[in-house]
């Protein structure tokens, strides 16, 4: 695992290196091990690498026999012993042991056709000196992260923003259209980011930039069209079988390392099932670790402890607090490069912290079931909406909402009830919109909106036509697959990579240098949830349906048959219980809010009024969001537009430069 940026345009190879160093050293976080340039006088390459495999003699940039090509790379290709074996068989002579060196020597045989024989995780350029052609790619689901600016001629690239903005020619503007798509769907849109003319490379895409020419090619397509029509159902048993050998091999490649690869644990399913193969099958010495809360309403800790006395790992845990949450979101925002609606992402930063403390380099991670596998409410939500929807009067499918959501319905005096119930109704009949699953959570959230300055209202004109740019770039199959599949497709779409897998996952993760690999993103496993029946994957009400059921043999049945706690942090006593946060008093100030330009400073403050009076607790899922939805943006515009580098990074040291 590393960090990589690169310059593709006609500047001396000099200036190119003392830019690569700057770019570098902003993300000497995600590779602080080793430091190596590629430079000549069209192209120049960096890594900061992260020394997974062949500890000694891995460092990038990697080249072929003849160094025509260059690579430097981000992640790891899981099942890169059989490609090596079947390479050396073609003739191809290796220098190293690492998997980058073999994505070169397979660019060579296959050039763009190398993707479908990837079983990774991974962003990558290759620089082809004879072609004078440049190859930027991205896994299948966009686990890691690659950006890009193009002007001119002239190519910026990395795994972070941040590396495009060492480049001080390159103008700093967050994107409000992209902040307003923030604050309806809780993420970027497309290759859209949080900042103009900034775009990222979409997961299962490639790009080739050869004479001043940009081209992108899609290379994977999620799809559930395989178990779409009339297809012969298959035995529930055979496909349980087949999932669990699935899931034994995509943990089982992701093992591959040489350095100890540790667990995430937080008490679910998802994570229970991987540690539990882990111990069964391969290392009864795992080291485990969660992150647990003083907040109980979020806490996991007796179902943590219960899975660690099952499974005997090492295990390791962290208590995470207000405080902890409100200390750490600065540093989080600087990490995420985006604004973000909740406060998530900073306990997981703060367990990245503690794997890193424990001297572990790489840690499994359950992420990408719930997607997969139906496992969020939303997906219940819609099967219930539709129920209703045949019978809009009926007095009693309602209570199937209730029943769904117990906690917001828990304190139903009438009044309240009523309200709940008219607010699962919204668009009720409107079953034949392509988004028809997400519209109630996008209309709800996109009413924070409201707190937008009036200037930045009527730039974007508050246009609800979010639904209408997504749906316009849906697959032309898309309203043949079931509802379920549809609503999952959209999940995956919008939240899997640019929030979870970014915010949450890559970001967090390698901002203590620790790299996160998830089996359940295997593309096989993929492939194999997105061909079996619906009913296997949401059963009635039943979510992860056949998960559990491979679970069920492996883990005690109170694990397997657990319901899902969504994983949740506190929110608005974070920044505002206890001590004064100077950055939050600052920031939300009425001179913070109308420097900025972002938010109406009057709408702000009453937040801010509401919130203190009741001493720090917002009770409406809306106002939480809209405070940390303020507070995100506020410090992006801090960090990225007004004082960049907010964190700066000292000089590298022992930079390894080839130049040829």
């Amino acid at each position: 695992m590393c960090g990589i940026a690169g310059i593709v345009d006609h500047s001396p190879p000099e200036s190119k290196e003392h830019l690569l160093r700057r770019m570098l050293g902003l993300i000497r976080h995600r590779g602080p091990d080793a430091f190596g340039i590629y430079r000549d006088e069209d192209v120049g390459l960096g890594s900061a690498r992260l020394s997974i495999l062949d500890l000694e003699g891995g460092d990038q940039p990697i080249h072929n026999e003849n160094r025509s090509v260059w690579i430097v790379y981000n992640g790891a290709v899981f099942n890169h012993p059989d490609l090596r074996e079947d390479l050396e068989k073609k003739g191809h002579r290796f220098y190293t042991q690492t998997d980058t060196e073999v994505l070169v020597h397979l660019y060579e045989e296959l050039g763009t056709d190398l993707f479908n024989l990837l079983n990774g995780q991974f962003a990558f350029a290759i620089w082809d000196k004879r072609k004078k052609t440049l190859l930027l790619a991205r896994d299948r689901l966009g686990i890691r992260p690659l950006f890009y600016h193009l002007d001119n001629g002239r190519l910026r690239f990395g795994s972070e923003i941040k590396t495009l903005f060492a480049d001080f020619d390159i103008r700093r503007e967050i994107d409000v259209r992209a902040l307003s798509d923030i604050f309806t769907c809780w993420s970027t849109f497309g290759a859209n980011t949080a900042f103009k003319n900034v775009y990222q490379l979409l997961p299962g895409h490639y790009a080739i930039f050869s004479n001043g020419k940009f081209s992108i090619h899609k290379y994977w397509q999620l799809s559930f069209a395989k178990q779409s029509g009339s297809v012969e159902e298959r035995p529930l048993a055979g496909l349980v079988e087949e999932l669990s050998a699935l899931l034994y091999d995509a943990t089982k490649i992701r093992l591959r390392a040489d350095v100890p690869v540790g667990a995430y644990l937080s008490g679910g399913l998802d994570s229970t099932y991987l540690t539990s193969v882990v111990k069964k099958y391969f290392n009864n010495q795992l080291r485990s670790f969660s992150v647990s809360f003083t907040d109980q309403r979020f806490d996991e800790t007796a179902f943590q402890e219960r899975v660690v006395r099952v499974l005997d790992t090492d295990h390791r845990m962290i208590r995470c607090t207000e405080k902890d949450i409100g200390d750490n979101f600065p540093a989080v925002i600087w990490h995420t490069e985006t604004p973000v609606l909740r406060t998530a992402p900073a306990p997981m930063y703060q367990l990245a912290r503690l794997v890193r403390d424990n001297g572990f380099k790489v840690v499994l991670t359950g992420e990408g079931s719930d997607e997969l596998f139906a496992g969020y409410d939303i997906f219940k939500e819609n099967r219930v909406r539709r129920f209703w929807a045949k019978q809009p009067d009926s007095s009693f499918r309602p209570l199937l909402i209730r029943k769904l959501y117990p906690d917001i319905f828990s304190s139903d005096t009438g009044r309240a009830g009523a309200f709940l119930t008219g607010f699962f109704k919204k668009g009720l009949t409107k079953v034949d919109s392509p988004v028809y699953s997400h519209m109630i959570r996008w209309d709800n959230t996109s009413q924070i909106r409201t707190f937008f300055s009036e200037d930045l209202r009527g730039v974007i004109e508050m246009a609800d036509d979010f639904a209408d740019r997504f749906s316009a770039g849906l697959p032309a199959e898309f309203m043949s697959w079931d509802p379920l599949s549809r609503a999952q497709y959209i999940e995956i779409s919008i939240l899997l990579s640019n929030y979870l897998l970014s915010s949450q996952g890559d970001r967090m993760a390698m901002g203590h240098s620790v790299e996160g690999r998830y089996p359940f993103l295997d593309y096989r496993v993929v492939d194999f949830a997105c061909s079996i029946q619906p009913k296997f994957r949401l059963n009635v009400l039943r979510d992860k349906f056949i998960l559990r059921q491979a679970a069920n043999s492996l883990i005690p049945s109170e694990l397997a048959l657990r319901p899902k706690q969504p994983y949740r942090a506190p929110i608005s006593r974070c920044f505002m219980a206890g001590p004064n946060l100077n950055y939050v008093d600052e920031l939300l100030s009425e001179g913070g809010i109308k420097q900025a330009g972002y938010f109406d400073a009057g709408r702000v403050g009453k937040l801010m009024d509401k919130c203190r009076k009741q001493d720090g607790a917002l009770l409406s899922e809306r106002e939480n969001m809209a405070l940390v939805g303020i507070i995100s943006t506020q410090l992006l515009d801090h960090q990225f537009i007004r004082n960049f580098p907010a964190y700066p990074s000292p000089e590298l040291q022992n930079v390894k430069v080839y130049s040829y």
